[in-house]
């Protein structure tokens, strides 16, 4: 027997707070995709229905979308719990798992008056070995060791609840059209930059340890992820995928499959500081310096298996080059070019950069000191990000914005917080500028980047950023 969808415990309260939604939208320029007054107010009493469900031709292939149980199994969704988030279960039929073997979970917060949906991946690192999948203290490793808990989006923690105006209701910082679309949030458990698919043993080095049994389960979740919001939520008419960081990846590499099977009128992509850089297999590392890393995810993640990711991917991207995982930029914007696409990253991020080159380059990893550290690292940075700005420069509707440093989070991620600092003076450019250049311009999409980190490092304190830098 199926289980009935639940009832919000708290009705009053939740269409109260639907109410406030609808009188806020309408107040605001309306969007295509955005309902009528009255049909939003239709729908805080009977919420839309899906209407891009999962067919049986798309249970079908390598990939596949795999749905919830109709019966026996409840999800924790409730339709009409509007402005809230909500923890979604996904079963194990779907394929979807933590790296530690825990049930994977994603969280929606839903609204009455647009059919628009913001996909954020969330940020993270990454892992290859015992130590950075269990998250040894001092190793950069992957986020969620242990599982993704169901209050994930409380507002104890802001991590996830506050991380960026993308996905934050009302911003005290920054105002954005996705603060009015559903929202979907998809937490980061796997360390595979969520384009993995292998399960890996790894052997605690020490020998203390049972070895540990990881699943590089990333690109199987979006998927689940994605037949779920078929299942659940009308079609968007617009829909952006972001994140920052390994989220950034992720947005990137799981695009294709987004706006294939979520099918919007209008597509957009900001992947925020989770660059893929050119780096063919037989590349020279001096000039191609992401090619270790590269050459390691590959072997750790599963990538290169027969009908696996980087396989899965050409086939629905026929400009990709497999032998080159940076040529996902103009395959990207190839195949979609009417949608508008935009990455944007510091020249001085300290944090991806670190994940890159520290533990493949042992002058890196054994530097004398932290300031020779991070010149060599910055060395190396600059070389990927110059031939990636370079590529973007060449694709009409791929944008790049290059900005040089903010004072928090190692100058990593430029849409986290806040909109702010990520400006380029010489340009009078702020990141909203590329932001709306993505979400809402016309014609090319805006290329910009800046020389000189002086006018960034000379910005007064920053409070804000220094109480989040001590929470990070």
């Amino acid at each position: 027997m199926a289980l009935r969808k639940r009832a919000p415990q708290h009705l009053p309260l939740v269409l109260a707070t639907a109410a406030v939604t609808v009188l806020a939208a309408q107040t605001a320029h309306a969007e295509a995709g955005d309902y009528s007054f009255w049909q939003t107010l239709v729908n805080l009493v009977s919420p839309p229905a899906a209407d891009n469900k999962v067919q049986p031709r798309d249970r079908q292939g390598a990939y596949p979308l795999l749905s919830n149980p109709t019966a026996g199994f409840d999800d924790g969704f409730s339709p009409g719990a509007y402005g809230t988030w909500q923890t979604v279960q996904l079963a194990p039929g779907t394929g979807a798992v933590c790296g530690n073997g825990s049930p994977y979970k994603f969280f929606v917060n839903r609204v009455a008056n647009t059919r628009n949906t913001i996909i954020y991946m969330e940020g993270g690192g990454a892992c290859w070995d015992y130590a950075s999948c269990t998250g040894q203290t001092g190793i950069r490793g992957a986020r969620n060791p242990n599982g993704i808990p169901d209050d994930y989006m409380s507002l104890l923690n802001p991590g996830s609840s506050l991380v960026s105006p993308f996905v934050t209701r009302v911003s005290p910082f920054d105002a954005v059209k996705t603060q009015q679309w559903n929202m979907v949030y998809v937490p980061y458990c796997t360390g595979d930059i969520y384009s993995g698919d292998k399960v890996a043993v790894y052997d605690d080095p020490t020998g203390q340890n049972a070895p540990l049994i990881w699943h590089h389960n990333g690109l199987r979740n979006v998927r689940a992820v994605t037949a779920w919001l078929k299942d659940n939520l009308p079609r968007p008419t617009q829909m952006l995928s972001t994140g920052c960081s390994a989220g950034g990846v992720g947005s990137l590499t799981n695009y294709v499959g987004l706006r294939n099977d979520i099918a919007p009128d209008k597509g957009f992509l900001i992947d925020d500081s989770g660059p893929v850089y050119s780096a063919p297999l037989d590349a020279d590392p001096q000039q191609y310096p992401s090619q270790p890393l590269n050459l390691k995810i590959r072997d750790a993640w599963g990538l290169d298996a027969p009908d696996g990711p980087l396989w899965y991917l050409s086939s629905l991207l026929p400009q990709l080059d497999r032998n080159d995982l940076g040529s996902l930029y103009p395959a990207l914007s190839g195949k979609f070019a009417q949608d508008r696409l935009g990455h944007t990253h510091f020249w001085q991020d300290l944090n991806f950069s670190s994940y890159s080159y520290e533990r493949f380059y042992p002058e890196i990893e054994n530097a004398p000191d932290q300031a020779t550290k991070e010149q060599l690292i910055h060395a190396k940075w600059s070389v990927d990000t110059g031939r990636l700005r370079f590529t973007l420069d060449g694709l009409d509707n791929f944008g790049g914005y290059f900005p040089q440093y903010r004072a928090v989070n190692e100058s990593h991620c430029t849409t986290i917080v806040d909109f702010k600092n990520g400006d380029i003076q010489a340009q009078d450019l702020e990141l909203k500028n590329f932001i709306d250049s993505v979400l809402d311009g016309q014609g090319k999409v805006l290329d910009a980047s800046e020389n000189d980190d002086t006018a960034d490092r000379n910005k007064p304190f920053n409070l804000l950023y220094w109480l989040v830098d001590q929470l990070i």
